[in-house]
């Protein structure tokens, strides 16, 4: 991908779009520190993140969350265990706040009471809010999701969706996420941008609902309409 050139808005669920070998988990990479750009920028709050040093570069980094694809806990781990990894390496918090913050996180993803339960004794969903509780430990500014339902039958990844827009809600908190999931896109997606895979660039950037109505790129109706066509998809269908 080359010549990206797109903005976040505070508040945004920004949905990274795209076929497959697009680019979009590299694009990730970059923006949460993990990869830097071959070229360019990132800039959050203003802030170039690959001129800082490394001691600048955590600290921002700190203010973000990640949910990784699988969920990416640790399987020795309680969910407990699990989401108090980055308050005790993170706070000066005491036992018993770190105790009451994980139990406070693990209820806002509907899983009050699992506090005890191994990731192999519960279902890909929960392991998902799971991971989800996790990344919101120390109060992230920005929440990265990376393919979020993948895995997740349609009640479950329905379910995640309204999470997602409650957590935005409730934390206010701007959202990245990766996905080719057109329901989730649609139904969750106030901001994106388009990676297009064959001519190795962005051809499109703003809401997906406007630029399914409003679009001439070809590519874009395609990816948008599961190959249809514009005059023959039914948005009902997701």
């Amino acid at each position: 991908m080359r010549n990206l050139s797109f903005s976040i808005g505070r508040g945004d669920i920004f949905v990274i779009m795209g076929g497959s070998g697009c680019g979009k988990s590299t694009l990730l990479k970059v923006l949460i520190g993990l990869k830097a750009p071959a070229e360019g920028e990132v800039l959050i709050n203003g802030q170039n993140l690959w001129q800082l040093s490394e001691a600048a570069r955590q600290a921002i980094l700190r203010r973000t969350g990640m949910l990784y694809q699988s969920g990416a806990l640790w399987s020795s781990l309680t969910l407990a265990e699990n989401v108090a990894l980055p308050l005790q390496q993170y706070t000066a918090l005491s036992a018993a706040e770190i105790s009451d913050l994980v139990s406070f996180k693990l209820s806002l993803v509907g899983l009050s009471g699992f506090e005890q339960f191994y990731p192999s004794e519960i279902s890909g969903g929960m392991r998902k809010r799971a991971g989800l509780a996790r990344a919101m430990a120390l109060d992230p500014e920005i929440l990265f999701f990376d393919e979020p339902s993948a895995g997740l039958d349609p009640v479950s990844a329905h379910l995640l969706d309204e999470l997602i827009l409650e957590l935005r809600d409730s934390l206010d908190a701007t959202i990245v996420i990766v996905t080719h999931e057109l329901p989730s896109i649609f139904a969750i997606g106030t901001n994106s941008v388009f990676l297009d895979v064959t001519k190795r660039t962005m051809t499109a950037t703003g809401s997906p609902v406007e630029l399914l109505e409003t679009s001439d790129d070809p590519e874009l109706i395609t990816f948008l309409t599961r190959g249809q066509g514009r005059g023959q998809f039914d948005g009902e269908q997701l």
